[in-house]
């Protein structure tokens, strides 16, 4: 059954938008409602490409909403945290916790973690997502002390496990069984709800079970956006599309050049392009180096690029090689930032408006769960780069509310180009405002959004 938008405002116009097929059939004033059309009032709002995440987890932000937060703003000091963990503990039987910041209670391991919580199982993420924290007992179910190991498990000169966990999500998931695998659709909803029709899923390495629970989500409706994955391979019967080959640094051990280049070239060589996390200068130059060396492919990527001064920002132009950043954390972790990285970094830090004035193509990201998982919130950090106490951080990377939307309107196969358009045979997704975009542009706000439709299909329209 086809839908008929009605007084929408597309691109300064007050149309009616038809959507048919999964694309939109026609755009003009006043179309007659064709028999069995569903009418969808939009009373002068605006009417705009559905918004793209191009950098989120799904997964891992799924299970943060059954998880116990143990960092800040929720948790300040180690005493708090202590109290949180025994009072979540009763009746677990696995606790699971995320959002550590070492300004709580310093550097975690298992010893630490023992003397707040020995008899549950209990396992800490970082903020960052690179590393899991757990305690003895969660070491004995997992195998650590009876030889089970893995690339990224720590251990002391003794060779005993040590509780810390470095970048090791899918072998934990794939550990812990089916039981580690949260329910999707309360993701798929707040999606729905901010307007967002398609997201690219940045998470490495996703194992068997991880990639059926995707699959399963996204065929039976609990995820209804579009669905990119970076950390699988080509299945022409998966409901969901492959991107570029995820590629993750780590500055406690880089690679040499030669092997990252022979590791860029080896995804090009099999069709694929990659897109490689930095998060340092020397990740940046070192990805840089290696793309160079290797030789570009189009659809190759930056993921955060997180301090990109000048001189890095001017390479990147050259290569041609796109970034995909995440201003959110401008926001939510702006004030940290201003306490703990160095000086002469500040003014680097998610950089937009500098990579935009150098022709890099920039798409933007929420990074959820590490970051906030609301695109619009992403956004106006982007237009006014305050922190959530209201400093300002990087105030010449402010970009237009219109650039800002931008971000999150690019094509999921490319982000910073062109934004998408609502034009006839484009597929139709699509966000609807409840307000016309001279007044959303004010003060962007996921509010706003009164229906999201994704390939023809209504996903949310807001109660009455």
């Amino acid at each position: 059954m086809g839908m008929l938008i009605r007084a929408a405002e597309v691109d300064g116009q007050r149309l009616d938008v038809r959507v048919a097929g999964g694309r939109i059939a026609a755009l003009g004033p006043d179309l007659a409602l064709a028999l069995g059309e569903r009418a969808l009032e939009a009373h002068g709002g605006a009417l705009l490409p559905g918004l793209h995440d191009h950098h989120l987890h799904l997964l891992a932000w799924a299970a943060a909403l059954g998880s116990l937060p143990c960092g800040p703003p929720d948790v300040e000091d180690e005493r708090a945290l202590a109290a949180a963990l025994r009072g979540a503990a009763r009746g677990t039987a696995f606790l699971r916790g995320v959002g550590y910041h070492e300004s709580v209670a310093g550097a975690l391991d298992r010893a630490r973690l023992d003397a707040w919580l020995a008899d549950t199982p209990l396992r800490i993420q970082h903020r960052s997502g690179a590393l899991w924290m757990l305690n003895s007992a969660a070491c004995h179910v997992l195998g650590l002390d009876a030889g089970v190991d893995a690339p990224g498990v720590e251990r002391d000169a003794a060779g005993r496990a040590t509780g810390r966990l470095f970048r090791l999500d899918a072998w934990l998931r794939e550990r812990l069984g089916p039981a580690a695998l949260p329910d999707l659709a309360p993701v798929g909803a707040a999606l729905a709800r901010a307007g967002v029709t398609g997201v690219t899923d940045a998470t490495p390495g996703q194992g068997p079970a991880a990639l059926a629970a995707l699959a399963a989500a996204a065929a039976g409706g609990a995820l209804p956006q579009r669905l990119v994955l970076l950390g699988a391979e080509a299945d022409a019967a998966a409901p969901f599309e492959v991107g570029p080959a995820k590629l993750v640094l780590d500055e406690r051990a880089l690679p040499p050049l030669a092997e990252l280049a022979e590791r860029v070239g080896r995804a090009h060589r099999a069709g694929r392009a990659v897109a490689v996390h930095c998060v340092t200068r020397a990740e940046l130059v070192l990805a840089l180096a290696a793309i160079e060396e290797a030789g570009r492919r189009a659809g190759d990527r930056i993921e955060h690029a997180s301090v990109a001064p000048p001189e890095l920002v001017a390479w990147i132009a050259r290569l041609g090689v796109a970034v995909v950043t995440q201003p959110g954390f401008v926001r939510s972790r702006g004030d940290a930032y201003l306490r703990d990285v160095e000086l002469r970094d500040r003014p680097w830090l998610y950089r937009c408006a500098g990579f935009a004035a150098a022709g890099v193509a920039l798409g933007a990201g929420t990074d959820a769960p590490f970051g906030e998982p609301d695109p619009w919130r992403a956004m106006q950090a982007a237009v006014d780069r305050r922190t959530a106490a209201g400093a300002l951080l990087g105030a010449g990377e402010a970009l237009s509310p219109e650039r800002a939307l931008a971000l999150f309107t690019t094509p999921p196969d490319a982000p910073g180009a062109a934004p998408r358009r609502i034009m006839p045979g484009a597929r139709a997704d699509l966000c609807l405002l409840d307000r016309p975009w001279s007044r959303a542009r004010g003060a962007l706000a996921s509010d706003a959004v009164a229906a999201t439709i994704a390939a023809g299909r209504p996903i949310w329209i807001r109660p009455d």
